[in-house]
């Protein structure tokens, strides 16, 4: 899938952690043809029935040019309000084939640690950054 991919841009360390009211925060990189691009901060609230914490990784898969052009683009990119995004898990994304991963934007949870669990309404925001500001 990577080889398809116009972009991933990898958060590799989320943190996330509340009672009832939580927030997560993770900076992460952009790659495009094997080389880092862009450095990008993810942050996200969330409301509803959740309490714990946890540590996880992820990636987004940009799988056309119109959505790698949007977060370049964009003041903050939305997940919800930008293109369309899927988020996969291991057994699921087996049976994706080189036909239905042409467009829109495809993510991948990986390494959780900890424990959370619940139900909630999140917004997130995904934001290019200069490191070392």
């Amino acid at each position: 899938m990577g080889d398809n991919a116009e972009g991933v841009l990898v958060f590799p360390d989320i943190l996330k952690g509340g009672l009832i009211v939580a927030g997560q925060y993770g900076d992460g990189a952009l790659r495009k043809n094997g080389k880092t691009v862009g450095y990008y901060r993810s942050l996200a609230a969330s409301v509803g029935f959740q309490a714990g914490g946890e540590t996880y990784s992820y990636a987004l898969f940009f799988m056309d040019d119109a959505s790698l052009r949007y977060l370049d683009k964009s003041q903050g990119w939305e997940i919800g309000t930008g293109p369309s995004v899927v988020v996969l898990d291991y057994g699921f994304g087996k049976k994706f084939s080189s036909t239905t991963l042409q467009t829109g934007v495809y993510a991948f949870i990986f390494s959780q640690k900890g424990l959370m669990g619940g139900i909630a309404l999140e917004g997130s925001k995904i934001t290019k950054i200069t490191p070392d500001r």
